[in-house]
Protein backbone atom coordinates (compact mmCIF):
# COMPACT_ATOMS: atom_id res chain seq x y z
CA UNK A 1 0.00 0.00 0.00
CA UNK A 2 0.66 3.79 -0.02
CA UNK A 3 0.27 5.18 3.34
CA UNK A 4 -0.15 8.89 3.70
CA UNK A 5 1.00 9.36 7.40
CA UNK A 6 0.43 12.42 9.45
CA UNK A 7 2.72 13.21 12.09
CA UNK A 8 4.94 11.23 10.68
CA UNK A 9 8.42 12.93 12.03
CA UNK A 10 6.94 12.62 15.65
CA UNK A 11 7.26 10.02 18.60
CA UNK A 12 5.20 7.68 17.35
CA UNK A 13 4.38 8.46 13.65
CA UNK A 14 7.97 7.99 13.15
CA UNK A 15 7.84 4.43 14.53
CA UNK A 16 5.13 3.65 12.35
CA UNK A 17 6.86 5.30 9.20
CA UNK A 18 9.91 3.39 10.09
CA UNK A 19 7.94 -0.05 10.28
CA UNK A 20 5.61 0.44 7.21
CA UNK A 21 9.12 1.47 4.94
CA UNK A 22 11.04 -1.74 6.25
CA UNK A 23 7.55 -3.58 5.36
CA UNK A 24 7.67 -2.67 1.75
CA UNK A 25 4.63 -0.06 1.88
CA UNK A 26 5.35 3.35 0.13
CA UNK A 27 5.13 6.36 2.82
CA UNK A 28 3.73 10.16 2.74
CA UNK A 29 5.22 11.53 5.81
CA UNK A 30 3.33 14.42 6.10
CA UNK A 31 4.37 16.76 8.98
CA UNK A 32 4.25 20.68 10.12
CA UNK A 33 7.40 20.13 12.19
CA UNK A 34 6.06 22.41 15.19
CA UNK A 35 8.15 21.95 18.50
CA UNK A 36 8.08 17.84 18.81
CA UNK A 37 9.02 16.85 15.80
CA UNK A 38 12.43 15.81 14.44
CA UNK A 39 13.55 14.42 10.86
CA UNK A 40 16.16 12.55 12.50
CA UNK A 41 13.34 10.20 13.52
CA UNK A 42 13.47 9.02 10.28
CA UNK A 43 16.77 9.50 8.75
CA UNK A 44 17.19 5.42 8.40
CA UNK A 45 14.35 6.03 5.44
CA UNK A 46 14.94 9.27 3.63
CA UNK A 47 16.90 8.11 0.95
CA UNK A 48 14.47 5.06 0.37
CA UNK A 49 12.43 5.53 -2.85
CA UNK A 50 9.49 4.09 -0.99
CA UNK A 51 9.37 7.36 1.05
CA UNK A 52 8.39 10.88 0.62
CA UNK A 53 8.08 14.10 2.82
CA UNK A 54 5.62 16.80 2.56
CA UNK A 55 5.99 19.64 4.50
CA UNK A 56 2.50 20.79 5.39
CA UNK A 57 -0.10 21.59 8.18
CA UNK A 58 -3.08 19.72 8.24
CA UNK A 59 -5.23 22.17 8.66
CA UNK A 60 -4.26 23.85 5.44
CA UNK A 61 -7.27 22.27 3.28
CA UNK A 62 -5.79 23.21 -0.49
CA UNK A 63 -2.10 21.34 0.71
CA UNK A 64 -3.91 18.09 1.74
CA UNK A 65 -5.90 18.22 -1.38
CA UNK A 66 -2.70 18.75 -3.08
CA UNK A 67 -1.09 16.22 -1.20
CA UNK A 68 -3.74 13.68 -2.26
CA UNK A 69 -3.68 14.12 -5.60
CA UNK A 70 -0.18 14.48 -6.15
CA UNK A 71 0.50 10.81 -4.07
CA UNK A 72 -2.58 9.28 -4.92
CA UNK A 73 -2.18 7.23 -0.79
CA UNK A 74 -4.25 4.25 -0.73
CA UNK A 75 -5.06 4.82 3.19
CA UNK A 76 -4.11 7.44 5.67
CA UNK A 77 -2.63 7.11 9.17
CA UNK A 78 -3.44 10.46 10.97
CA UNK A 79 -1.16 10.37 13.92
CA UNK A 80 -0.56 14.40 13.63
CA UNK A 81 -1.53 15.68 16.94
CA UNK A 82 -0.56 17.99 19.93
CA UNK A 83 -0.17 15.52 22.95
CA UNK A 84 1.57 17.18 26.07
CA UNK A 85 -0.90 17.68 28.29
CA UNK A 86 1.17 20.15 30.79
CA UNK A 87 1.34 21.98 27.51
CA UNK A 88 -2.48 21.61 27.03
CA UNK A 89 -3.28 23.25 30.41
CA UNK A 90 -1.04 26.17 29.77
CA UNK A 91 -2.21 27.01 26.40
CA UNK A 92 -5.43 24.58 25.11
CA UNK A 93 -5.98 26.48 21.41
CA UNK A 94 -3.05 24.82 19.94
CA UNK A 95 -4.73 21.44 20.95
CA UNK A 96 -8.12 22.65 19.40
CA UNK A 97 -6.58 23.90 16.18
CA UNK A 98 -4.70 21.41 15.61
CA UNK A 99 -6.47 18.25 17.04
CA UNK A 100 -10.15 19.35 16.46
CA UNK A 101 -9.87 21.70 13.46
CA UNK A 102 -7.16 19.71 11.74
CA UNK A 103 -8.90 16.79 12.02
CA UNK A 104 -11.93 18.25 10.53
CA UNK A 105 -9.74 19.39 8.02
CA UNK A 106 -7.75 16.31 6.92
CA UNK A 107 -11.38 14.51 7.14
CA UNK A 108 -12.93 16.69 4.21
CA UNK A 109 -10.02 16.69 2.05
CA UNK A 110 -9.73 12.26 2.96
CA UNK A 111 -13.84 12.59 1.95
CA UNK A 112 -12.67 14.60 -1.41
CA UNK A 113 -10.26 12.32 -2.60
CA UNK A 114 -11.92 9.17 -1.68
CA UNK A 115 -15.06 10.37 -4.08
CA UNK A 116 -12.77 11.79 -6.68
CA UNK A 117 -11.06 8.12 -6.88
CA UNK A 118 -14.70 6.50 -7.11
CA UNK A 119 -15.13 5.32 -3.75
CA UNK A 120 -12.61 2.43 -3.10
CA UNK A 121 -13.79 0.13 -0.51
CA UNK A 122 -10.35 -0.60 0.18
CA UNK A 123 -9.07 2.74 1.38
CA UNK A 124 -9.01 3.22 5.09
CA UNK A 125 -8.82 6.49 7.03
CA UNK A 126 -7.14 5.38 10.78
CA UNK A 127 -7.52 7.77 13.45
CA UNK A 128 -4.91 6.50 16.23
CA UNK A 129 -6.37 8.40 19.40
CA UNK A 130 -5.11 7.72 22.98
CA UNK A 131 -7.08 6.37 26.16
CA UNK A 132 -6.95 9.10 28.10
CA UNK A 133 -10.45 9.98 26.09
CA UNK A 134 -11.94 8.16 28.71
CA UNK A 135 -11.11 9.72 31.40
CA UNK A 136 -9.98 8.03 34.87
CA UNK A 137 -10.37 5.03 36.12
CA UNK A 138 -10.44 3.94 39.86
CA UNK A 139 -8.61 1.10 42.11
CA UNK A 140 -10.65 -1.47 39.55
CA UNK A 141 -11.59 -2.20 35.85
CA UNK A 142 -10.38 -1.51 32.50
CA UNK A 143 -10.78 1.02 29.64
CA UNK A 144 -12.68 -0.71 26.67
CA UNK A 145 -13.85 0.39 23.06
CA UNK A 146 -17.53 0.41 24.39
CA UNK A 147 -16.39 2.56 27.66
CA UNK A 148 -18.20 5.97 27.93
CA UNK A 149 -15.48 8.97 26.83
CA UNK A 150 -15.01 11.27 30.08
CA UNK A 151 -11.58 13.65 29.17
CA UNK A 152 -10.33 15.36 31.45
CA UNK A 153 -7.90 17.99 30.31
CA UNK A 154 -8.20 19.86 27.14
CA UNK A 155 -5.65 17.67 25.61
CA UNK A 156 -7.93 14.46 26.14
CA UNK A 157 -11.07 17.13 25.18
CA UNK A 158 -9.72 17.72 21.71
CA UNK A 159 -8.66 14.29 21.33
CA UNK A 160 -12.04 12.99 22.27
CA UNK A 161 -13.47 15.84 20.14
CA UNK A 162 -11.63 14.01 17.25
CA UNK A 163 -12.83 10.58 18.00
CA UNK A 164 -16.01 11.60 17.69
CA UNK A 165 -15.56 13.60 14.10
CA UNK A 166 -14.01 10.37 12.38
CA UNK A 167 -17.07 8.25 13.71
CA UNK A 168 -19.66 11.36 12.55
CA UNK A 169 -17.86 11.06 9.00
CA UNK A 170 -18.01 7.73 8.88
CA UNK A 171 -21.76 7.03 9.58
CA UNK A 172 -22.60 10.22 7.97
CA UNK A 173 -20.67 10.26 4.82
CA UNK A 174 -19.84 6.65 4.62
CA UNK A 175 -15.92 6.79 4.78
CA UNK A 176 -14.09 4.12 5.73
CA UNK A 177 -12.61 4.32 9.24
CA UNK A 178 -10.74 2.69 12.04
CA UNK A 179 -10.36 4.26 15.61
CA UNK A 180 -7.69 2.97 18.03
CA UNK A 181 -7.30 4.06 21.68
CA UNK A 182 -3.73 3.48 22.68
CA UNK A 183 -2.10 3.87 26.60
CA UNK A 184 0.93 5.18 27.50
CA UNK A 185 3.81 4.78 25.03
CA UNK A 186 7.75 5.12 25.30
CA UNK A 187 10.72 3.88 23.72
CA UNK A 188 12.90 5.39 21.48
CA UNK A 189 12.74 9.07 19.59
CA UNK A 190 10.50 9.56 22.84
CA UNK A 191 10.67 13.81 23.11
CA UNK A 192 12.66 14.77 25.98
CA UNK A 193 9.60 16.61 27.69
CA UNK A 194 7.80 13.81 28.69
CA UNK A 195 8.27 11.35 32.01
CA UNK A 196 10.78 8.67 31.06
CA UNK A 197 13.19 10.91 29.17
CA UNK A 198 12.84 13.21 31.74
CA UNK A 199 13.67 10.79 34.28
CA UNK A 200 16.66 9.31 32.38
CA UNK A 201 18.10 12.87 30.98
CA UNK A 202 17.68 14.18 34.62
CA UNK A 203 19.65 11.20 36.46
CA UNK A 204 22.21 11.37 34.12
CA UNK A 205 22.87 14.86 34.77
CA UNK A 206 22.58 14.42 38.18
CA UNK A 207 19.39 16.54 38.61
CA UNK A 208 15.95 15.76 40.34
CA UNK A 209 13.95 13.47 39.54
CA UNK A 210 10.15 15.31 39.19
CA UNK A 211 7.48 13.24 40.64
CA UNK A 212 4.12 14.88 40.50
CA UNK A 213 1.99 14.27 43.77
CA UNK A 214 3.14 11.23 45.67
CA UNK A 215 3.55 9.16 42.75
CA UNK A 216 0.55 6.93 42.72
CA UNK A 217 -0.65 7.54 39.62
CA UNK A 218 -0.87 4.57 37.60
CA UNK A 219 -0.40 4.29 33.82
CA UNK A 220 -0.56 1.12 31.37
CA UNK A 221 3.06 1.45 29.37
CA UNK A 222 3.45 0.52 25.39
CA UNK A 223 6.53 -0.08 23.93
CA UNK A 224 6.53 2.22 21.11
CA UNK A 225 7.57 -0.90 18.30
CA UNK A 226 4.47 -3.04 19.76
CA UNK A 227 2.13 -0.18 19.09
CA UNK A 228 3.47 0.61 15.49
CA UNK A 229 2.80 -2.83 14.81
CA UNK A 230 -0.30 -2.84 16.09
CA UNK A 231 -1.33 0.35 13.97
CA UNK A 232 -0.33 -1.43 10.61
CA UNK A 233 -2.65 -4.63 11.66
CA UNK A 234 -5.49 -2.54 12.75
CA UNK A 235 -5.33 -0.80 9.22
CA UNK A 236 -4.66 -3.84 7.14
CA UNK A 237 -7.45 -6.06 8.86
CA UNK A 238 -9.73 -4.01 11.55
CA UNK A 239 -13.29 -3.70 10.37
CA UNK A 240 -14.54 -0.81 8.58
CA UNK A 241 -16.04 1.38 11.45
CA UNK A 242 -14.52 -0.19 14.49
CA UNK A 243 -12.31 0.72 17.30
CA UNK A 244 -9.49 -1.50 18.87
CA UNK A 245 -8.14 -0.50 22.39
CA UNK A 246 -4.27 -0.82 22.31
CA UNK A 247 -2.40 -1.49 25.39
CA UNK A 248 0.58 -2.58 26.62
CA UNK A 249 -0.67 -4.32 29.30
CA UNK A 250 2.16 -3.47 32.35
CA UNK A 251 0.19 -1.54 34.60
CA UNK A 252 3.06 0.71 37.01
CA UNK A 253 2.45 3.43 38.90
CA UNK A 254 4.76 6.72 38.82
CA UNK A 255 6.62 5.92 41.08
CA UNK A 256 7.19 2.54 40.83
CA UNK A 257 8.17 3.71 36.76
CA UNK A 258 10.95 6.06 37.91
CA UNK A 259 12.33 3.56 41.22
CA UNK A 260 12.73 1.01 37.76
CA UNK A 261 14.74 3.38 35.66
CA UNK A 262 16.70 4.41 38.69
CA UNK A 263 17.71 0.29 38.74
CA UNK A 264 18.52 0.12 35.24
CA UNK A 265 20.71 3.66 35.16
CA UNK A 266 22.32 2.40 38.15
CA UNK A 267 23.42 -1.09 35.90
CA UNK A 268 23.99 1.06 32.76
CA UNK A 269 25.91 4.19 34.10
CA UNK A 270 26.34 3.89 37.91
CA UNK A 271 26.44 7.03 39.63
CA UNK A 272 29.74 7.88 42.43
CA UNK A 273 27.23 9.74 44.53
CA UNK A 274 25.13 6.73 45.13
CA UNK A 275 21.64 5.73 43.79
CA UNK A 276 20.33 7.44 41.14
CA UNK A 277 16.64 7.06 43.15
CA UNK A 278 18.39 9.70 45.73
CA UNK A 279 17.55 12.45 43.09
CA UNK A 280 13.90 11.31 43.22
CA UNK A 281 11.70 14.68 44.32
CA UNK A 282 8.08 15.02 44.66
CA UNK A 283 6.80 18.48 42.81
CA UNK A 284 3.32 19.71 42.97
CA UNK A 285 0.55 17.21 41.54
CA UNK A 286 -0.69 18.45 37.54
CA UNK A 287 -4.22 19.71 37.97
CA UNK A 288 -6.62 17.24 37.55
CA UNK A 289 -4.02 14.77 37.50
CA UNK A 290 -6.15 11.39 36.03
CA UNK A 291 -5.30 8.96 38.96
CA UNK A 292 -5.32 5.50 36.38
CA UNK A 293 -5.02 4.27 33.48
CA UNK A 294 -5.47 0.59 32.19
CA UNK A 295 -6.73 -0.98 28.83
CA UNK A 296 -8.50 -4.52 28.28
CA UNK A 297 -6.87 -4.91 24.69
CA UNK A 298 -8.88 -8.39 24.40
CA UNK A 299 -10.41 -6.90 20.77
CA UNK A 300 -7.36 -6.71 19.22
CA UNK A 301 -6.00 -10.00 20.56
CA UNK A 302 -9.18 -11.79 19.51
CA UNK A 303 -10.04 -10.56 16.52
CA UNK A 304 -6.08 -9.51 14.99
CA UNK A 305 -4.22 -12.01 16.82
CA UNK A 306 -1.95 -8.94 18.30
CA UNK A 307 -0.38 -9.03 21.97
CA UNK A 308 2.69 -7.18 23.28
CA UNK A 309 6.07 -8.51 22.77
CA UNK A 310 8.52 -5.99 25.16
CA UNK A 311 7.80 -6.36 28.71
CA UNK A 312 7.76 -3.05 30.86
CA UNK A 313 11.77 -3.92 32.07
CA UNK A 314 13.22 -5.00 29.14
CA UNK A 315 11.54 -2.05 27.21
CA UNK A 316 12.71 0.34 29.79
CA UNK A 317 16.27 -1.29 29.34
CA UNK A 318 16.02 -1.01 25.66
CA UNK A 319 14.52 2.64 26.27
CA UNK A 320 17.70 4.11 28.24
CA UNK A 321 20.45 1.95 26.28
CA UNK A 322 19.18 3.87 23.49
CA UNK A 323 19.34 7.64 25.13
CA UNK A 324 22.97 6.51 26.42
CA UNK A 325 23.85 6.08 22.81
CA UNK A 326 21.92 8.83 21.05
CA UNK A 327 23.38 11.95 22.98
CA UNK A 328 23.50 13.70 19.57
CA UNK A 329 19.88 13.42 19.33
CA UNK A 330 18.50 14.74 22.26
CA UNK A 331 20.93 17.29 23.35
CA UNK A 332 19.38 19.76 20.89
CA UNK A 333 15.98 18.94 21.01
CA UNK A 334 16.42 19.82 24.65
CA UNK A 335 16.82 23.91 23.66
CA UNK A 336 13.44 24.03 22.38
CA UNK A 337 10.95 25.85 23.75
CA UNK A 338 9.19 25.11 26.82
CA UNK A 339 11.57 21.82 27.25
CA UNK A 340 13.37 21.14 30.88
CA UNK A 341 10.44 23.72 32.40
CA UNK A 342 7.82 22.61 34.84
CA UNK A 343 4.45 23.46 32.50
CA UNK A 344 0.58 22.54 33.13
CA UNK A 345 0.59 24.59 36.93
CA UNK A 346 -1.07 27.60 35.08
CA UNK A 347 -4.79 27.88 35.59
CA UNK A 348 -5.00 31.74 34.43
CA UNK A 349 -5.55 31.16 31.08
CA UNK A 350 -3.75 31.33 27.68
CA UNK A 351 0.28 32.99 28.26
Amino acid sequence: MKLLVTGGAGFIGSAVVRLAVARGHGVVNVDALTYAACLDNVAGVAGNPAYAFEHADIRDRAAMERIFASHRPDAIMHLAAESHVDRSIDGPADFIETNVNGTFTLLEAARGYWHAQGQPAAFRFHHISTDEVFGSLGPEGLFAEDTPYDPRSPYSASKAASDHLVRAWHHTYGLPVVLSNCSNNYGPYHFPEKLIPVVILNALAGRPLPIYGDGSNVRDWLYVEDHAEALLLVLERGAVGRSYAIGGGNECTNLDLVRRICAVLDGMRPRAEGPHADLITFVPDRPGHDARYAIDAGRIRAELGWQPRVTLDEGLRRTAAWYLDNEAWWRPLQARRGVGRRLGLSQGGEK
